[in-house]
């Protein structure tokens, strides 16, 4: 059975599929040892053992191989070099402390990226598929990856396909290929055909028997592997025009050095080691590991907050958006929707509507409107009594095309009759007695959309086939308590909130008063035939948009965006994915289709707004993270750089040797991957990178850290009189303080006191300046200065960190005075 179980040899392939529509339902069933009853439990668990789990397997890299990819590239390969020249030199120490910086840059970069793989792959658990699957006779929920040949499952409107399967039982299915086969339009299917693993339902409902899982779909065998394309953010992008930066400075440092050298008729190849180490500091070579430790404790801490990053993307979009396109329903409503009252039309009784309504449900879709009918009329005797009288031969459930279920059911006579419930109007439209009874609904819509309910129709057949509206079902689904409160959060956070829904523009005028968010609600088909300049000053300032389609979403956010908005929008349908990849920050909310899910960036699994309201303010605290490290890595690398080659140019003297600047690089690294963990205040605009605003404060931070470097040097020579071996230890000393104290300057516009730092950055820094200090106190492969010299450093340092704090807090203002530096 192995073998039949969506096997496809190389002969086979190009030729008719061994599960393919030429092959009967029925024989497929043999084949497989199935029915339409399904499998069993434990045999279900038997082919497991026997078939594996339903998942494509990814080509792992081995751990070592990982591991021996950091001394591989452009940084390992400078320090690689660095250590060959100080073999060359016999300078044994630089080489022994520059190997431990290699190696270390190796560790760290491996245990941080192997930290993120596993939090990727924890959300990846909670992202899994699930799949609706007949065991023992009965529809349950299972995890996709569960799924066995010979399998019933269930697949409906907004699902992934969750295996390749054979369609066995329904009217048909609408499916989205796309991704499979390149083809942008939606193929129909029926039964006998066969549906593949990964592909979308758009529209129908069918039951289906799994016929290849895992490696043996389609999908599997065709990719082989799963490969997500990676996206470079605005802040990789960002951290590069740093680093070029950062190169440009030392390569201009080094090259004035080499020319002083050739002038003075020094080694080359002492020059050249020495001119290499400097680079390896300049350049941000803990850039990778600060990356993936920030991205993975933001994805770990977001998903705290109940929200599942699907793209590391989507952190810094949500920093920076500032419009919100939400949904009403599921986000600001709490979607428990009640059946508050009905209104009969014509000759037609309240029951005749309820029970309408109720043969067009179906209670095993789960689907929020059938819920709410089913539970309302439970308790009526008469409506359940007349129900019981009919048996369902066919039933279409929602279609958000046409905007309306369906059942066929046969009377205990044998007669045959059909009931449809969807948009009043759409019934309207379909039913004989439509002149009759058109004012009396546009009445009864409005009133009930005045009191914020949904109104939903209900047709039914005669005898003759003839469609006759029956009436209207009022649902009502109140706002979250904490709604009202959540949007003025999330105004406060400089969020605008946009109402977007498919209801009736009374109903979403009447929720989006009861939750302050304001009136200015507009049709969306207002601004579909509209000039786009005309359109977007609509958009710009409309509270809110009713009546919604899945185009109207994708142009609302295309608008948006052409007026230079960062914008989030949340969905939760099929339909809804144009709108979702459109989007800035495409989220899907909770109980969102698996089609929802795919297309997003972030997935939320509690429902309501104020969830997305958490993101943005964690969101933000990874970005002010992300903005620390850009501002410190600058600071130091001016600092370092210009200190070093303006001394060897205008002094002829060595500040500090090879060593001392690796060693350097080496205690940065600690305390600058705590960065991640650091206590932010987020900022109350929305946040978006201003390399201006960076690059102008770092330099002029790292040009007073220059200023005070050289007068420690003079005092070091002139009033101290020490020695070179004894100056190279003192600013070795003041180097690796003032740097670490350069942190805390960096990660605060106001006084360095104004937010607490976090524990784990303040203990490892105030480590590594220890480590430093006991160095060169007790002359640890450098000449040993003692500890008076030592506390002297100490002071003047946290002098000059004060002063500088000072003249920093000074020179943001006099920025944002002259507006060379933005907060929006």
């Amino acid at each position: 059975m192995a073998d039949d179980a969506g096997d496809m040899s190389s002969k086979d392939q190009g030729k008719k599929e061994k599960f393919g529509s030429e092959t009967s339902v029925d024989e497929v069933m043999d084949k497989l040892s199935s029915s339409p009853d399904g499998l069993t439990a434990s045999e279900a668990q038997e082919r497991i053992q026997k078939y594996g789990y339903n998942e494509i397997v990814e080509k792992k890299v081995s751990p070592l191989r990982r591991f021996l990819g950091y001394f591989w590239g452009p940084i390992p390969w400078m320090i690689e070099i660095a250590i060959i020249l100080s073999a060359i030199i016999q300078s044994w120490d630089d080489l022994i402390i520059i190997f431990v910086l290699l190696l270390i840059n190796a560790v760290v970069g491996f245990w941080q990226e192997n930290k993120a793989d596993n939090a990727i792959e924890l959300l990846k658990k909670r992202m899994a598929l699930n799949a609706r699957v007949k065991r023992d006779d009965k529809w349950t929920e299972s995890p996709a990856r569960e799924l066995v040949p010979g399998d019933i499952v269930r697949l409906r409107l907004g699902d992934i396909v969750p295996a390749d399967v054979k369609l066995i039982k329904g009217d048909y299915l609408q499916i989205d290929e796309s991704a499979l086969t390149g083809e942008s339009l939606p193929v129909e299917k029926h039964v006998s055909d066969v549906a593949y693993s990964g592909s979308i339902i758009q529209k129908g409902e069918m039951n289906a028997l799994v016929v290849s899982t895992g490696m043996d779909t389609y999908f599997g065998k065709t990719t082989r592997l799963v490969a997500e394309a990676k996206t470079v953010s605005h802040f990789q992008k960002a951290v590069m025009k740093i680093g070029d930066y950062l190169i440009v400075l030392a390569v201009f440092a080094i090259v004035l050095i080499f020319m002083v050298a050739l002038y003075r008729q020094e080694s080359m190849l002492t020059t050249l080691q020495f001119a290499l180490v400097l680079t390896v500091a300049a350049i941000p070579a803990a850039l990778p590991a600060v990356l993936s430790v920030s991205m993975a404790v933001g994805a770990t801490d977001l998903s705290k907050k109940e929200a599942i990053v699907s793209k590391p993307v989507a952190i810094e979009e949500m920093a920076g958006m500032d419009v919100l396109c939400s949904d009403k329903t599921g986000t600001i409503t709490q979607n428990k929707l009640t059946l508050a009252d009905v209104v009969s039309f014509g000759d037609f009784s309240d029951t005749d509507v309820y029970l309408g309504g109720l043969l067009a449900s179906r209670k095993e879709d789960h689907d929020p409107i059938d819920t709410a009918i089913i539970s309302g009329v439970k308790g009526m005797e008469d409506v359940g009594g007349r129900s019981s009288k009919y048996k369902v031969l066919e039933f279409k459930p929602f279609d958000p095309v046409i905007k309306r279920a369906q059942v066929t059911v046969e009377d205990s006579n044998g007669k045959h009759f059909q009931f449809a419930k969807g948009a009043p109007q759409v019934i309207l439209e379909m039913s004989s007695n439509k002149d009759a009874i058109s004012d009396e609904l546009n009445t009864v819509v409005e009133k009930f959309a005045s009191e914020g309910h949904r109104a939903l129709g209900v047709a039914g057949t005669d005898e003759n086939g003839t469609w006759r509206m029956l009436g209207i079902l009022a649902l009502y689904d109140p706002p979250y308590d904490d709604s009202a409160e959540t949007i003025k959060k999330a105004q406060s956070l400089g969020v605008k909130i946009k109402m977007v829904t498919g209801d009736h523009i009374a109903i979403a005028k009447e929720i989006a008063g009861q939750v302050n968010l304001g009136k200015h609600i507009i049709a969306a088909s207002k601004i579909l035939h509209m000039s786009d300049n005309k359109a977007m000053s609509i958009v710009e300032n409309a509270d809110g948009f009713a009546q919604v389609f899945p185009e109207h979403k994708y142009h609302i956010v295309e608008l948006l965006q052409n007026n230079d908005h960062i914008v989030g929008m949340t969905g939760d349908g099929v339909n809804d994915a144009p709108a979702l990849k459109k989007a800035n920050a495409g989220i899907a909310v909770a109980g969102a289709t698996d089609a929802a899910k795919s297309a997003a960036d972030i997935v939320f699994t509690k429902p309501g707004l104020s969830v997305i309201v958490d993101a943005v303010r964690e969101s933000r605290i990874i970005f002010q993270r992300m903005k620390s490290y850009s501002v410190y890595r600058v600071s130091e690398t001016v600092n370092i750089v210009f200190f070093i080659a303006l001394s060897i140019v205008v002094f002829n003297l060595y500040p500090i040797t090879a060593f001392m600047i690796v060693l350097l690089a080496l205690l940065n690294d600690g305390p600058i991957m705590a960065i991640a963990y650091d206590n932010v205040k987020p900022s109350p605009f929305p946040d978006k990178w201003n390399m201006r605003s960076i690059i102008t404060m770092a330099t002029f931070l790292g040009f007073i850290s220059v200023f005070f470097s050289f007068l420690i040097l003079y005092l070091g020579e002139t009033v101290l009189s020490l020695s070179q071996g004894e100056i190279q230890s003192f600013i070795f000393l003041k180097l690796a303080v003032a740097g670490h104290l350069t942190i805390f300057l960096a990660r605060t516009r106001g006084p360095f006191w104004s937010i607490k730092p976090g524990g784990l950055l303040l203990w490892s820094a105030v480590a590594t300046k220890l480590f430093a200090t006991l160095i060169v106190v007790y002359g640890l492969y450098i000449t040993p200065i003692g500890w008076e010299l030592a506390i002297f450093v100490w002071v003047y340092s946290l002098v000059a960190f004060v002063i500088t704090d000072f003249l920093k807090v000074r020179f943001y203002k006099v920025l944002d005075h002259k507006g060379l530096i933005f907060h929006r």
